[in-house]
């Protein structure tokens, strides 16, 4: 039996899987509100319940945040874990900790065709992958591929400099530098991002904000608000900003892609690009991707694809558990 989980800020997913021939089966899942635990501890006993957990053979999560030697502090929770803590805890043989975009990544590769929409096609051929997921942050991985399989490597990506490629894009920057000083592509490229740019172009005077627009982004979620009417086309300014955050998305997906040398395709995961997906689709995104002077031709040559399953990074934790077992036996 195999216990997974998929760790973040707002919730925590956590399954059990087992192995059924060359597939996984899940066997049971749930969703806890992180803020309301202490430890993950507590959800994992929630979940399991009380007694012996022997039928466990190993445990895999991957959450938000650095995993340096077996250990980590989630970015968005008081909570610090280990893997020999946690194993003792589980009275399981193993226990291995990921940066939530490692699972990710790993979760891409055993998507079903009706999980993903391609946004570009391209070559198929084996390589190195890039993997991109805007949502609350922005995270970036790559699945490195020596020659028979394939290998999730964290990075922290998303806290790169962020570098402006127009006159509109050198004045986000300023006016984020006058705000944070340091500005990363995180700071674009999330949900708090859109509504940075969103504020930017208001403030700057590119379009004004009618009253009723400005009462639904006090009131809801600012990201969420943008996205929504800048689909509809219902607000120019709204409009404006979802169209800059797709360029800005293209671009550096784009970077990713040349970093990694992801010749075996580029995967848009986060909860950001399914509910975005008709805009990705217009062609903006993908200008941006091989807007790269000498290497446009390549970066035209890879496929480029977003993931839609919002279980992928609990999948990919299962399987990478699955990995470990095999790799014992």
């Amino acid at each position: 039996m195999i216990l997974a989980g998929d760790i973040g800020g707002t919730k925590t997913v956590i399954g059990l899987f087992e192995e059924a021939g060359n597939r996984l089966q899940p066997i049971r899942e749930d969703t806890f509100p992180s803020q309301h635990y202490s430890t993950l501890e507590e959800i994992l006993n929630q979940f399991l319940g009380p007694g012996s957990h022997t039928s466990l053979h190993v445990a895999c999560f991957g959450m938000a945040g650095p995993v340096i030697e077996g250990k980590s502090k989630a970015t968005n929770l008081p909570w610090e874990l280990d893997e020999r803590r946690l194993a003792e805890a589980l009275r399981v043989p193993q226990v291995k900790l990921l940066n939530d975009l490692q699972v990710t990544a790993y979760g891409m590769l055993h998507l079903e065709s009706t999980d993903l929409c391609v946004l570009q096609p391209g070559l198929t051929r084996k390589g190195n992958i890039a993997v991109i997921a805007a949502g609350t942050g922005l995270g970036e991985a790559t699945l490195y591929w020596d020659g028979k399989c394939y290998h999730p490597i964290a990075t922290e990506g998303g806290h790169t400099d962020f570098g402006p490629q127009s006159d509109l894009e050198v004045e986000l920057l300023r006016y984020l530098q006058r705000e944070c000083g340091h500005v990363s592509y995180e700071r674009v490229l999330s949900g708090p991002g859109l509504f940075n740019i969103y504020r930017f172009l208001r403030d700057s005077g590119i379009a004004p904000e009618p009253e009723w627009l400005r009462k639904r982004i006090a009131e809801d979620d600012a990201g969420a608000v943008i996205s929504e009417i800048g689909l509809t086309g219902d607000d120019p300014l709204c409009t404006k900003a979802l169209d800059l955050f797709v360029s800005l998305y293209g671009a550096e997906a784009g970077n990713l892609a040349l970093k990694a040398f992801a010749i075996g395709g580029v995967y848009v995961g986060g909860g950001i690009a399914p509910k975005i997906l008709p805009k990705l689709q217009d062609g903006t995104f993908t200008r941006a991707f091989a807007d790269k002077g000498r290497f446009a031709e390549l970066l035209r040559s890879i496929e480029v694809k977003v993931a839609l399953n919002p279980r992928t990074p609990l999948l990919g934790a299962a399987h990478y558990g699955l990995r470990l077992v095999r790799k014992r036996a």
